[in-house]
């Protein structure tokens, strides 16, 4: 069941209550509505349209398939992902670390856990601010004490982000990365009309003192700043988008 307090300011959905769909090679989680799970009440968040929990066993993956005008951000928690797509990229994104997929005006991409180990990701799907545009790959690691206390922007359409490093996305939003310390805490200001979207990887947590269970997800409304304190050793991730 959602947690709703401060007249729905949080909104907490427990891993339990997320969409399921395993397909033996796939054991997905679906925090918005997505492929064969639909919620009206959770059709998205902002400009935020899926977050899928993903398990990927090994020596897996997804074969070839379309996209086009959605920002796809992959954030992988344990394991490692090999992207390989129509334009003739090639990469593998190991645990913590980040790729990006623009897929503008149409892109064909097949991901593939070439492991031996199950690998374990999110990945997030962005309405970009224009439909169009020449799609574009790219991946980065991001080495956790980098991210340590407070929260980093991994992935960015704004350019002091994309100046710091973040990899860049075509959509007014940032994909935070951080990891605190069991009793550590940090806060995140949200502005006015603006969507977050969190979820712990790893750890439990209080936000504004409501507890979080690991992949749990928390839809937080603009307007607000929220403390985040960790009950366990943390990581967590972090959507801000319009």
């Amino acid at each position: 069941m959602a947690t709703t307090i401060a007249e729905n300011t949080i909104d907490r959905r427990s891993f339990d209550s997320l969409g399921h769909a395993d397909h033996g090679w796939l054991n997905a989680r679906h925090h918005f509505s997505f492929a064969n799970y639909y919620d009206p009440d959770r059709m998205g968040w902002g400009a935020i349209r899926v977050w899928n929990d993903d398990e990927i066993a090994g020596n897996s993956g997804f074969p070839a398939h379309p996209h086009r005008d959605m920002e796809i951000i992959t954030y992988v928690r344990s394991g490692a992902i090999t992207h390989q797509d129509s334009m003739g990229n090639r990469g593998r994104t190991g645990a913590g670390d980040v790729q990006v997929m623009s897929a503008g005006t149409g892109v064909q991409h097949a991901e593939f856990n070439l492991e031996a180990e199950t690998t374990t990701l999110f990945q997030i799907w962005i309405e970009p601010r224009t439909r169009g545009g020449a799609p574009s790959w790219g991946a980065k690691p991001f080495p956790k004490d980098d991210r340590s206390g407070n929260f980093v922007a991994l992935a960015s359409g704004f350019a002091d982000d994309i100046d710091a490093g973040a990899l860049p996305i075509r959509s007014d939003a940032r994909v935070m990365g951080a990891t605190l310390k069991a009793g550590a805490s940090t806060t995140h200001a949200i502005g006015e009309g603006r969507h977050v979207y969190l979820v712990p990887a790893t750890g439990a947590i209080t936000i504004d003192g409501v507890r979080f269970e690991p992949r749990d997800g928390a839809a937080l409304s603009g307007g607000q700043t929220v403390t985040i304190t960790a009950i366990e050793d943390a990581e967590i991730v972090l959507v801000d988008s319009e």
